[in-house]
């Protein structure tokens, strides 16, 4: 299962449209997550509602945050997506067994059944979070917790029964460029996370959109392992509804 997780706390300027890219991801199988970052004014109307638009052309969630709630924020979005997911592909199976897409239509044993495979396929399914994050000059204050955010992120990824992998970039990649960088490839552990921070170089445009389209080649082009069980057999696979 494929996320981009986008913080930020302004308006795109260079490039594409992210709202366009993150459709584009869509696409691809890749959900995009947004947290637009706070500091006790706000990104504006206009960054606040491209954020959503991100988010909802991308599949996923969207929230406005400050920075001492960024730590819990990023942690409940990426498994909030996950379960939303899964539900999606169940209901999209009762609807080809049973005709109806709904769970509540289901006798209340079966329910429960039902949503105990689903939570069971939201602790044990592989997950990968490309955490995509803004590093333009108003962003400067904020690198601490979203430090704090990642670090907490991956304790949290860790206590998942499943797989789970993060990978980690910056934009812009320069003061003058319209590209992403690299800063963390795909990794289960904690090593490594911090020595990201320190390299950051804050300031230069904010190129959201192809920033978001190079995460999407990367996820073409690098080593994502074996496809899980439920995209090759079915989400539900040996459980009987």
């Amino acid at each position: 299962m494929k996320q981009i997780l986008l913080i930020t706390d302004g308006c795109s300027n260079v490039g594409i449209s992210p709202v366009v890219a993150a459709a584009h991801a869509r696409s691809e199988g890749i959900t995009v997550n947004v947290v637009g970052v706070l500091d006790g004014g706000d990104v504006g109307e206009l960054g606040a509602a491209e954020i959503e638009e991100i988010a909802r052309a991308g599949g996923g969630l969207s929230r406005m945050v400050h920075t001492r709630q960024l730590s819990q924020t990023v942690q409940m979005m990426t498994r909030k997506t996950v379960v939303q997911t899964i539900q999606l592909a169940v209901q999209k199976e009762l609807k080809q067994v049973l005709g109806d897409g709904s769970i509540d239509s289901l006798p209340p044993e079966k329910r429960g059944e039902v949503v105990r495979v689903i939570d069971e396929l939201g602790e044990t399914t592989g997950l990968q979070v490309a955490l995509l994050i803004d590093a333009s000059a108003s962003m400067k204050p904020k690198m601490a917790a979203v430090e704090e955010a990642i670090h907490d992120l991956m304790l949290s990824l860790q206590a998942r029964q499943g797989s789970s992998q993060i990978s980690v970039f910056h934009f812009p990649g320069s003061r003058h460029g319209d590209e992403c960088l690299m800063d963390l490839g795909w990794s289960s552990h904690l090593k490594g996370i911090q020595s990201i921070f320190p390299k950051l170089q804050m300031g230069g445009t904010t190129p959201t959109g192809p920033a978001i389209m190079q995460v999407i080649d990367y996820y073409r082009s690098g080593d994502l392992g074996r496809k899980e069980r439920y995209e090759s057999d079915g989400m539900m696979g040996d459980y009987v509804v």
